[in-house]
């Protein structure tokens, strides 16, 4: 319900130095001014750090834990029944703790061994080709904070809980993290702002919200439908397409609800051969014909 490197809170840096999250008046969060404070302290974390410094912890509430175990307990029966094996297989090699929020630098200590990935904080938006573009690097930028008490299973923007347990567990399997790698080279290679949008698109409706056929079952390795509690009850009676690069580009989607037409690879090989070589090859000139062929 968010799109990645978009959707997020308006950040003010202040004469003093500090930072203000600009929460909007519908925000769970908005008339709290404990959660409010919290989240101009995580953002300034952020704003501050510098890559290849170690991230700074941010200082988590009990009630805030709470909501993390609460919330990714729900979350692991959902994605027993609806999760494709090699998302459940970077579960189990990733071991996130199940009852306290993990530190993003924890996580990077978890990933690296496995696939080379570390996290890098965000205070907010990040711009596209920065957000994309060091994903070949091994980097994934990550918020730190974490939805408000009021509504565990809902947030209007992607939280800790989206960019762990959505993206971190597909980071951890070798042939996920290898497909962001290339969409990282990709954004990287294009120049125009058309081509980058292109293949955020492409991004969008794969990694971020992208459904396989296994067996006789449709099962959710996009990060945005395993991280959502109401989203992944809801994806198998949607439109669901054929994986097709031109059809992907061009399809506007609204990030403000349930996504009512996604696109079905048929295994984790044929995502790697269309997307994959997709994102391995494109440029500007292919991306071009593709979208003047749309």
């Amino acid at each position: 319900m968010f799109e990645e490197a978009q959707y997020f809170a308006p950040i003010a840096a202040q004469d003093d130095g500090s930072v203000v999250v600009e929460l909007a008046a519908s925000h769970p969060g908005f008339a709290d001014p404990v959660y409010r404070a919290r989240r101009n302290a995580i953002a300034e974390l952020a704003v501050n750090h510098r890559r290849g410094e170690p991230i700074p912890a941010a200082e988590y509430t009990e009630q805030e834990h709470e909501i993390w175990t609460l919330v990714t307990g729900e979350l692991a029966v959902k994605h027993a029944k609806y999760a494709t094996a090699e998302y459940l297989e970077g579960v189990e090699r990733l071991g996130l703790p199940e009852t306290r929020i993990p530190q993003l630098e924890e996580v990077g200590d978890l990933l690296e061994p496995l696939t080379g990935f570390r996290y890098l904080p965000a205070a907010g938006l990040v711009p596209l080709r920065d957000f994309y573009g060091v994903l070949a690097d091994g980097y994934f930028h990550s918020t730190q904070y974490i939805r408000h008490h009021s509504v565990p299973f809902y947030t209007p923007e992607p939280d800790v809980i989206h960019e762990v347990i959505g993206h971190a567990n597909g980071l951890a399997h070798d042939r996920y993290a290898a497909l962001y790698r290339l969409a990282g080279g990709a954004a990287r290679r294009v120049e125009s702002e058309e081509a980058l949008e292109f293949v955020s698109k492409i991004f969008w409706f794969t990694l971020e919200f992208g459904v396989m056929q296994e067996g006789a079952e449709l099962k959710a390795y996009g990060a945005g439908i395993l991280s959502s509690y109401g989203e992944i009850e809801e994806f198998r009676g949607m439109s669901i397409r054929p994986l097709d690069i031109g059809a992907m580009g061009t399809t506007d989607y609204d990030i403000t609800k349930y996504q009512d037409v996604l696109f079905r690879a048929e295994s984790l090989q044929h995502l790697e051969d269309v997307v994959g070589g997709f994102w391995e090859n494109c440029d500007d000139d292919s991306i071009a014909k593709l979208l003047a062929d749309a």
